[in-house]
This record gives C-alpha cells, sequence and structure tokens, in this order.
C-alpha cells in the first residue's frame, strides 16, 4: 500500500472509531433523564442495574471470543481486574453524583474531568509528557468545577452540602471511567480481540455489581414503569453504546474517546433543563461554560497527542 493509501486508511478508521463514540455519547447522555423516570429507585440501584446488565451482556454476546483469548487474558488479569474494578465503582459514583448534585452538573463534572484523568493516567503510568494545554484545561477544569459548587451556595446547607459531594463523586466517577477507557485500550493494543477485550472488562465488572443490584434492586421490580428504566438503561445506552464505544476505541486512543465523549454533557444538561426542568443560577452557567471551555480546548489539544521532535539537519 503506498504511503497516500495507508494515511487515507487510518483517517477512515479515526474517523469511524469518532463517529461510533459520538453515537455512543449520545446515548449515554439519556441516562441521568432516564433514572429521574424511576425516582423510587435510588442510584445504586440505577447504576448496578445499568452496568451491571448491560456488561453481562457485553461478556455473553463475546463468549467465542473470550474462549479464543482466554491464554492472553489469562496473562493479563492483574490489567482485566483493575477495568473491572473501575466499571464497578463508575455507576455507583456517576449516579449518585447526578443523584445528589442533579442531571446537569453530576454529568458535566464526570464527563469533563475524566480526559483530565486519562491524561493524568498515561503521564504516570506510560510516562508520556503532559502539554502546557493539559494544564491549562485541567486549571480551567477545576475552576468549573469550584463555581459549580459556589452557585449552590446561596442555597440551604443541605443542598449546598450536596452538591459538594456530588462533585467529588463526579471526580471520582471521571477517574473510573479513564481507567477503564485505558485498560481496554491497553487490551486491544496488545493483540486481545476488541469483543473479548470488552467483554472481560465488562463482564467482570457487571459480575461485580450484582451484589449491589441485589440488595438496593427491588425498587426497580416495583412499578412497569421503574422495570421499563432498568431494561432501557441496561439495553440501549450501556449494552448498545459499549458495543459502540469498543469499535471506537480498537481505532483511537482512549484519551482521544474520552474527549469525544464530552458531546454526552452538553446532551445531558439540555434535557436535565427541558424535561426534567432544572436550573442553574448565573455562577452556575458560568461554571458550565468554563467546562465548555475545557472541552473545546481538550479537543484542540488532546492530551496524548505530542508533536514528535523534528531531526537536526
Amino acid at each position: 500500500m503506498t504511503p497516500a493509501g495507508a494515511r487515507s486508511t487510518a483517517r477512515g478508521r479515526r474517523l469511524a472509531g469518532i463517529a461510533a463514540i459520538t453515537a455512543t455519547s449520545l446515548l449515554w447522555g439519556t441516562t441521568g433523564t432516564a433514572a429521574t423516570f424511576a425516582p423510587q429507585a435510588g442510584p445504586l440501584a440505577i447504576g448496578a442495574a445499568a452496568l451491571g446488565v448491560g456488561g453481562l451482556l457485553q461478556a455473553a454476546v463475546a463468549v467465542p471470543a473470550l474462549r479464543a483469548a482466554r491464554g492472553r487474558l489469562r496473562d493479563r488479569r492483574g490489567l482485566v481486574a483493575t477495568g473491572a474494578i473501575a466499571v464497578a465503582v463508575y455507576p455507583l459514583a456517576f449516579y449518585s453524583s447526578m443523584h445528589l448534585a442533579g442531571v446537569a452538573i453530576g454529568s458535566v463534572v464526570s464527563l469533563a474531568s475524566a480526559p483530565l484523568a486519562s491524561g493524568l493516567l498515561e503521564r504516570v503510568v506510560e510516562r508520556r509528557p503532559l502539554s502546557g494545554w493539559w494544564a491549562l484545561a485541567a486549571a480551567l477544569g477545576i475552576s468549573g468545577a469550584a463555581l459549580l459548587c459556589l452557585s449552590k451556595l446561596g442555597q440551604p446547607a443541605s443542598t449546598a452540602s450536596s452538591t459538594v459531594t456530588g462533585v467529588l463523586l463526579g471526580l471520582i466517577a471521571g477517574a473510573a471511567y479513564a481507567a477503564y477507557s485505558w485498560v481496554a485500550h491497553r487490551l486491544i493494543a496488545s493483540g486481545v480481540s476488541r469483543a473479548a477485550s470488552m467483554g472481560a472488562v465488562f463482564g467482570c465488572g457487571g459480575a461485580l455489581l450484582l451484589p449491589v443490584l441485589a440488595f438496593t434492586g427491588a425498587p426497580l421490580l416495583a412499578s412497569p414503569q421503574a422495570a421499563l428504566v432498568a431494561a432501557y438503561m441496561a439495553l440501549v445506552p450501556m449494552f448498545l453504546g459499549y458495543l459502540l464505544f469498543g469499535y471506537g476505541l480498537a481505532r483511537v486512543p482512549p484519551s482521544t474517546a474520552t474527549t469525544v465523549t464530552l458531546t454526552e454533557p452538553a446532551v445531558a444538561a439540555i434535557l436535565a433543563v427541558a424535561i426534567v426542568g432544572e436550573r442553574l443560577t448565573a455562577l452556575g452557567w458560568i461554571g458550565l461554560a468554563v467546562i465548555g471551555a475545557v472541552l473545546i480546548l481538550l479537543a484542540l489539544a488532546p492530551a496524548n497527542e505530542v508533536i514528535a521532535p523534528q531531526p537536526r539537519r
């Protein structure tokens, strides 16, 4: 293949990956609003049902690939365990964040912090240098999150403390999301197939969530509407969404993937205001705007893309 043909093929793979992850982020953006239609179910039940069942379905459709890759997965069991723990932590922290801080704030903080966490992960584990652009994005992200917290200080103490706790849980969710994205990408890059990588990480993570679902999931069966919400969350944004996400991760690096999914907070915030009826103060909107600037900055200057030095002439 000619160099031009190789570049064209690589560009096509990258665009296909970005398109798949964009579709994923649109599906994920509906989860916070969907959860509000099952108010009797707590965030732990929603999270465990969504990614617990969705993760097990990922493993079920990947059984042939898992069998074929069992030797490689066994050799990388530490990596798989790390990804599984991150998968189990993510929905519990994410849905709790939205429950405490609101759909708009919880989703924006969770997803906006993920690319920053990806950059730190690549710096610590892979020893990749972080650019000045990344440092600027991190500073803006922290400022935006602080403004979101300050926007609730004039409200009752319980609301303000809930917002702060929700923001902290959102940061944990962002770190967990970055961790399992990185693990899945590392497995794929090491020669494990996309289906086996996603099936192993999400299947094991889903299994870890089953005890949580057993203890908290009764309200999801209390009404047909709650059951429909749980089925939608597990089948559409989680199962279908992560199939698309795995397809995209095989074609772009994890920090690029987490940057692309930053369209999710915009979708979630719009739905929260338009459907759920949430309201933000002027300071809160400024905080969201600052985080929006972070998203644009990260999209233009991803943390993992380092310009190679030119050879001396």
